[in-house]
């Protein structure tokens, strides 16, 4: 079973909070609720993609913020929360789901939407229904990250397009740059070299992994525009040169995309190759901000339960 929207928990939190004396905390609810909706440990230990919190935890934190607002839970201390008069006299109403449109039924709610929308408008007599899909499916959690990786995908995208239009030796130099950015030769620029030039004997760049030279990265940049595959004997003849250097370790680069063939004849050799497509590569350089910049940092502040508890 997938894993149930922060409205779809409602209903079931209030129930728990109902016979919760003493107060419940998100933590105390989790495994009940994970029995009710059937759900497997892989979905109950499932993160957001910040890593920062399970989404189950999320979207039940999320699911008693909108009823606390709507006064059918309380906080009673701190991380805890207990059902209200209002919250009872609901239940006895014998709901078979709460959303946001239940929610609307009570100022408290509809005033707190109005004003962290900060339209100016008249409360809503109907939340739901000036709510797109999205807001009423996904946790605003939930709704930054999904903005975060629709700009970030589209970033990726623009990287790319601009990667192949550059010239071998800057691809190559790009990507000297990007395993210096992730920490290849302790991340010091003056550990990685770009060689490509005639007589290189196939190799296009190096990252010493050591101040000696003992141990190195053997690179190979093959920037291919989309549609051109790299296949086994480009990484063959790779393969070869990293031996005639007596080299273990080695990363292919290609802007393009690799064969079936090339990725499973990497499994057979000794030599320890790893191949970067072209989308990879991209996602890589974001990550790591090489070629891009930031465009605006946005700071989003939470409660600190500790400051009022001292």
């Amino acid at each position: 079973m997938t894993i149930p929207k922060y409205e779809d928990l409602m209903l079931p939190i209030l129930r728990l909070a109902a016979v919760g004396e003493k107060g419940l905390s998100v933590p105390d609810i989790l495994p009940t609720l994970a029995r009710e909706f059937s759900l497997s440990n892989d979905e109950v230990e499932q993160r957001l993609s910040s890593g920062r919190q399970t989404v189950l935890a999320n979207r039940c934190h999320w699911a008693q913020i909108y009823m606390r607002r709507a006064r059918l839970l309380e906080s009673v201390r701190r991380g805890h929360f207990s059902i209200t008069a209002r919250g009872q006299q609901l239940l006895l109403e014998m709901p078979t789901r709460i959303d946001r449109t239940t929610l609307s039924r009570y100022p408290e709610f509809t005033d707190w939407i109005r004003q962290s929308r900060d339209s100016g408008e008249a409360p809503s007599a109907n939340v739901a229904a000036v709510s797109t899909p999205a807001e009423v499916m996904y946790t605003p959690d939930e709704q930054i990250q999904t903005a975060y990786e629709i700009l970030n995908a589209s970033l990726e995208v623009e990287v790319l397009a601009r990667v192949r239009s550059v010239s071998p030796i800057v691809f190559e130099q790009i990507v000297v740059d990007l395993l210096v950015a992730m920490r290849f030769g302790g991340g010091d620029v003056e550990m990685g070299k770009r060689l490509g030039r005639a007589g290189d004997g196939g190799i296009d760049g190096i990252i010493h992994e050591d101040a000696l030279g003992l141990d190195a990265v053997y690179i190979q940049a093959k920037r291919f525009k989309e549609g051109n595959t790299v296949g086994r004997p480009d990484i063959q003849k790779f393969v070869g040169s990293l031996a005639g250097h007596r080299a273990t370790k080695g990363v292919f680069v290609t802007a393009s995309a690799f064969s079936g063939e090339a990725r499973e004849y990497i499994k057979t050799i000794q030599q320890r190759v790893v191949l970067i497509d072209g989308n990879e590569f991209a996602k890589l350089l974001v990550q790591h901000g090489v070629g891009v910049r930031d465009d605006r940092h946005v700071i989003i502040k939470k409660l600190d339960e500790d400051y009022f508890y001292i």
